[in-house]
């Protein structure tokens, strides 16, 4: 297990959030997101557009996980995040292992999850977006990121 938990680091080796129960859910890599307290809340933000399968997730569950992986699992992250739940069952051909807690779903591959219960959200607009993100992210105005503020209320440490 890691002992160094530097949130910017451990999005970029890889990382997850999740949306849904063990019988009902999606998961997509993310490269984006920020720990912190915000309205004495420890709180994760994260970020997902409303394209992706894993928005409507996100839109109708009150709880996500943000799940962290080693460097080890970069082909399970590209798997988890270029193909589509609504198209096939990405996790199962990720090779990862879907497990529950608290009614949330995390994979038993992830040294550190966090569960989050959704009290915040605001989409991000277009018209107030520097010039070079429009260019890189936003090249369909109409797909904008929705910040999903959580509450951190439970940490699991594998």
């Amino acid at each position: 297990m890691k002992n160094d938990l530097n949130i910017d680091n451990m999005i970029e080796e890889g990382c997850l959030i999740t949306a849904g129960n063990i019988n009902d859910y999606n998961t997509m890599t993310i490269g984006w997101g920020m720990k912190g307290i915000i309205w004495r809340r420890k709180t994760f933000i994260a970020y997902v557009k409303p394209c992706r399968y894993t928005y409507e997730f996100m839109e109708k569950n009150d709880y996500f996980t943000i799940s962290f992986y080693e460097k080890d699992y970069k082909k399970q992250m590209a798997i988890l995040g270029t193909l589509s739940g609504r198209d096939c069952n990405k996790v199962e051909q990720s090779g990862l292992t879907p497990i529950e807690v608290d009614n949330c779903v995390t994979f038993k591959e992830a040294y550190y999850t966090l569960i989050c219960k959704k009290y915040y959200y605001h989409d991000i607009e277009y018209n107030k977006t520097p010039d070079d993100a429009k260019e890189r992210y936003y090249q369909d105005k109409n797909c904008m990121h929705r910040v999903y503020y959580g509450e951190i209320i439970k940490e699991i440490k594998n």
